[in-house]
């Protein structure tokens, strides 16, 4: 028998082309957080997803699932329990493409200097107001005092493996 994968672990910073599916709204330490749900363009079951209703249908159980992971992923560090806005609903596609493009406005405002307050030094984008040379970099981080210690030390408690098994319907948690 052939086991079916729709999951394949990416390598972090790696570039994919991806068919965007939807998009929920959690609210982490009181600031709205998006999750977008997308696949990648060559996954073999990428031609029968085209939105957020037909991951539910294929792989029934999974958004559920992701969506209780993202509620408490932060509790055995002791933080509480995510919130989600639009009462935990996964939007759509086309609302998801609204949020990127709402978002990617706001990024260009901010490398592009229209943003008060933040410090956008960098040097790899090159049309940004705040972009600065690798040598100009390199010395800005030289004048920085050296680092004192490692920091606080890491709690036990964030080594300890939690299960969390629901025994009653997600609409009961509300």
């Amino acid at each position: 028998t052939t086991k079916k994968q729709w999951y394949q672990r990416r390598v972090r910073g790696e570039v994919k082309q991806v068919k965007i599916l939807g998009v929920i709204a959690m609210i982490d330490e009181g600031e709205t957080d998006w999750k977008l749900v997308c696949i990648d363009r060559n996954d073999p079951m990428a031609d029968s997803l085209s939105d957020i209703q037909d991951v539910e249908a294929k792989m029934p159980g999974i958004l559920e699932a992701t969506r209780d992971w993202f509620r408490i992923y932060k509790v055995p560090t002791g933080k509480p329990m995510n919130e989600f806005a639009y009462k935990g609903e996964w939007k759509n596609r086309d609302f998801a493409n609204n949020v990127i493009n709402e978002t990617h406005g706001y990024w260009n405002a901010l490398m592009s200097g229209q943003s008060a307050k933040i410090n956008c030094t960098n040097t790899t984008v090159t049309s940004s107001k705040s972009n600065i040379s690798v040598d100009e970099a390199s010395g800005v981080l030289g004048s920085q005092p050296e680092k004192a210690g490692d920091g606080p030390p890491v709690a036990a408690s964030t080594q300890d493996h939690c299960f969390v098994s629901r025994t009653v319907p997600e609409k009961v948690c509300h």
